[in-house]
């Protein structure tokens, strides 16, 4: 660790430091970074990106007093670092260490807990309303990157906080836009000049005249304004900004202190609503990273040397590549599908689709909401849309699937992926959710298969059905099983008996069902004959073969990696109790009324007692409390 980073306890230690030695604990904080990441994985690029940023941020204002929100939060390592968790950064999106967001039980500087995009601006909004009504004078400011921009959440913090006028400082963290070297000088200077207080005054001043002028006053201030906006036009993009009611600053190079210091100094002293232009490079500092940066954007662990990725052992394939290779297959039988994403081509196996199907490949930006609807507009005209969102981010858009989708019975696939315990990225992207949140849901048919295979066969399924489907599938790689060459539809509602069994019923969805093999093997070792039921539906469920071998066998016991509460289970105690099947024991495994911290998956499954060891526990309790 270097010399000045292990200075650096708090911001207030770094406000001590002289501007000069800033790119020095700049240069050791990317280090720290890069170490700590290549060893575990993590948000690199994003983190390497904005080094400078950061520290000017905490450099000028008076944080935690003045209140620091970031979108997301993928870029945050340098802001955990010199806020007091400089000593447990190793432990970064471990279990029990620090998360990989911010988090407000985490530190007194993670002002806003966030982890999906569009956030920021609505909560400082929020908080600086809070400090009016206080009577407090405090800053606060939001960073957001120019993905998050395309979130409709974005602009609608915009447009409120444009109206009511309140202090307000935007940061634009903008990676993806480039400026020449005399644009971004003259930029610097006109930043300076209008931000400083002479030229601010000045501006006010002149207005305040024109605004009195008799007669002639308010057309020459419209004059005076369109002049004004004229020139920054000219040389800067904002009058977007301006319009929705921010005085536009930018944009500034987000590598050079000297400028981000001046300029936010300034702007301490500015009031109302600023948006502040920042140009910063994805993965700075480090070449791999800035060469790749949608690589190095969430990556696992790599040699920190070469940039050259840790590859797992050789193994079966992922269920996103299975997802991916399957809508290929599809879409060239079928010239109606198209496919949709919301800003993750890559992690959503569609970049291959994208590749040979450029004319039916959508991808939407950071806005779920828009893309189930836009899929809705397709399916009415005809087109079968798959939409492919992580389930964590399929919340985002309920009502739309409720409403656009299923209330009008519209022919869209929603492909899941990440469905279930993800890992490392903790509780704001675990799937956990999605079979609560639409299985009340009329119309819509609910599947999860059990194996990489079967995710071929029923994403096929959903296809063909001609109604609202979704499926949701793990992350991570399948069993390793052969893939069938040709993909069939599975009927609707009928699940699969794969172990036949006496004792006790195990019934399983989705990712449960391997481990729920396993234990009926060890009951079996115990003299116990469990049955293994691949429900594969959650809705419609499987209800003559469910409840004939309930009935039959008097104890079951479910299983699924999702919240207990209105998923899989609960569907199954509604089913009993609609059929009157009230003698039947029930045991239900999940996940508890809880969000589920970071950490490794099968380290959480086992904790959730989701895995092979807890489904063997449940059904021994069972059959024991049952006089077996």
């Amino acid at each position: 660790m270097g010399r000045l980073l292990q200075l650096i306890d708090s911001p207030a230690d770094l406000r001590k430091m002289r501007i000069a030695d800033l790119p020095l604990l700049a240069q050791e904080i990317r280090e720290e970074i890069i170490s700590t990441v290549s060893k575990i994985g993590g948000h690199l690029a994003s983190s390497l990106g904005v080094v400078e940023l950061t520290l000017a941020l905490h450099y000028v204002f008076d944080t935690p007093q003045d209140r620091l929100i970031w979108d997301v939060g993928h870029q945050t390592y340098t802001h955990k670092l010199v806020t007091g968790r400089r000593e447990t950064f190793p432990t970064l999106r471990q279990f029990g260490g620090i998360s990989g967001f911010p988090r407000r039980e985490e530190s007194l500087y993670d002002a806003f807990g966030t982890g999906h995009s569009g956030t920021s601006i609505s909560a400082a909004l929020g908080m600086a309303q809070a400090r009016c009504l206080r009577g407090e004078g405090h800053k606060v400011i939001a960073v957001i990157g120019d993905g998050s921009m395309t979130a409709g959440l974005a602009f609608e913090g915009l447009n409120q906080a444009g109206a009511m006028d309140k202090d307000l400082i935007v940061i634009l963290n903008d990676n993806e836009l480039s400026i020449s070297p005399n644009v971004g000088a003259l930029s610097s200077y006109l930043n300076r000049l209008m931000t400083g207080q002479f030229a601010t005054r000045f501006r006010d001043e002149i207005k305040g005249f024109l605004k009195h002028l008799p007669g002639i006053g308010d057309p020459a201030l419209k004059w005076a304004k369109y002049a004004e906006e004229s020139l920054k036009g000219f040389f800067l993009p904002g009058l977007l900004f301006e319009e929705l009611g921010f005085k536009y600053v930018g944009p500034l190079p987000g590598h050079k202190f000297e400028a981000l210091i001046e300029n936010f100094r300034n702007i301490k002293k500015l009031h109302g609503p600023i948006l502040v232009h920042v140009l910063t490079t994805k993965g700075k500092g480090y070449p791999p990273a800035e060469k790749d940066p949608v690589t190095f954007h969430g990556v696992g662990p790599f040699q920190a040397e070469s940039g050259e990725i840790i590859q797992p052992q050789a193994g079966s394939l992922s269920y996103t590549q299975v997802f991916g290779e399957t809508m290929v297959k599809l879409a060239r039988e079928n010239p109606r599908l198209v496919g949709i994403t919301a800003a993750m081509p890559q992690g959503t196996g569609l970049d291959a689709f994208a590749a040979e199907f450029p004319e039916r490949f959508f991808d939407v930006g950071i806005a779920e909401q828009h893309g189930i609807t836009f899929a809705a507009g397709l399916a009415a005209e005809g087109f079968v849309p798959v939409v492919a969102i992580y389930s964590t981010f399929m919340q985002r858009a309920y009502d739309q699937i409720l409403h656009d989708i299923c209330l009008q019975k519209l022919p869209v696939v929603l492909a899941m992926d990440r469905g279930g315990i993800v890992g490392a990225d903790g509780p704001t992207h675990h799937g956990l959710f999605d079979f609560s949140y639409l299985r009340h849901i009329p119309n819509l048919i609910i599947m999860a298969p059990k194996d990489e295979n079967e995710l071929q066969h029923m994403l096929k399924t959903a296809v063909d059905c001609g109604q609202p489907a979704s499926l949701r599938y793990p992350r991570g790689n399948g069993w390793g099983g052969a893939l069938n060459t040709e993909m069939k539809a599975l009927p609707i509602g009928r699940g699969e008996v794969l172990v036949q069994g006496r004792d006790v019923v195990i019934l399983a969805i989705g990712s449960t069902v391997r481990p729920a093999l396993e234990a009926a093997r060890g009951l079996s070792d115990q003299g116990w004959r469990a049955a293994v039921i691949n429900a594969r539906y959650v809705k419609p469920l499987d209800e003559e073969l469910i409840c004939s071998l309930a009935a039959e066998v008097q104890r079951v016991v479910t299983v699924e990696e999702n919240s207990l509460q209105g998923g899989f289970g609960s569907a199954i105690l509604e089913l009993f109790e609609q059929k009157r099947i009230p003698s039947v024991k029930v045991k239900r495994l999940g996940i508890p009324d809880t969000f589920v911290e970071h950490g490794p998956q099968d380290f959480l499954r086992h904790k959730y007692e989701i895995d092979a060891a807890g489904i063997f526990r449940a059904a021994e309790a069972l059959l024991k409390s049952s006089g077996n």
